[in-house]
């Protein structure tokens, strides 16, 4: 797991979900999370299907946000959970061995240590910047990324505003991956801005 992340925006408009989706895969995006948090379910399971056929024509993996069953009956390549779902270990034991599992960890190592005693197959922390889409906290130490790499064998992912500015930092601190939304789905040119950020990692 190295690379761009791309995490989906609240769209209702699946067409225009799946052509920017496939632009910034064109640009190189290594990991694609479905997560709408005000969908329907039918809509839902419409644009997750439908991402999944997507990722699966470009090789690369699609994580589903929260919905565990959901996740499970596309047998989409795994789930990413917040603190306020369920825990890494009923989630890991639902999806079985073989599925990546992510955990969101914030701003603490300690969320983070126990995700990976629980069976995580990546760490996720932030915000570190003001977000256009997400409302949280900014308190994320960059610190905390070059901590993670020491102290815990797993991958490890930042988000939270990620510009190819401010990605940078975390990228030479350690960071396995950068998640971002706006960055690429409300960019002008969603391909060329995925590129942007995947050759953060080809320096």
């Amino acid at each position: 797991m190295k690379g761009l992340y791309i995490v989906t925006p609240d769209w209702d408009d699946t067409r225009k979900l799946l052509e920017v989706t496939e632009a910034a895969l064109k640009g190189g995006a290594a990991l694609v999370q479905y997560r709408h948090k005000t969908a329907d379910a039918a809509l839902r399971r419409e644009q997750a299907a439908a991402l999944l056929a997507l990722c699966r024509r470009y090789g690369k993996p699609l994580i589903i946000n929260d919905h565990v069953e959901l996740a499970v009956e596309l047998d989409a390549d795994g789930i990413h959970v917040g603190g306020t779902d369920r825990s890494v270990a009923e989630v890991r034991a639902a999806v079985g061995p073989d599925k990546i599992v992510g955990a969101s960890c914030y701003g603490s190592i300690e969320l983070a240590r126990a995700a990976a005693q629980a069976g995580a197959s990546y760490i996720a922390f932030g915000g570190f910047y003001p977000s256009r889409v997400k409302k949280y906290e900014v308190t994320t130490s960059p610190d905390i990324v070059a901590q993670a790499v020491r102290e815990i064998d797993l991958p490890n992912v930042v988000i939270g505003g990620m510009t190819v500015e401010n990605a940078a930092p975390l990228v030479a601190r350690g960071a396995d991956m950068v998640a971002v939304i706006s960055s690429v789905y409300l960019a002008q040119d969603p391909e060329a801005a995925a590129r942007e950020l995947a050759a953060l990692f080809m320096q």
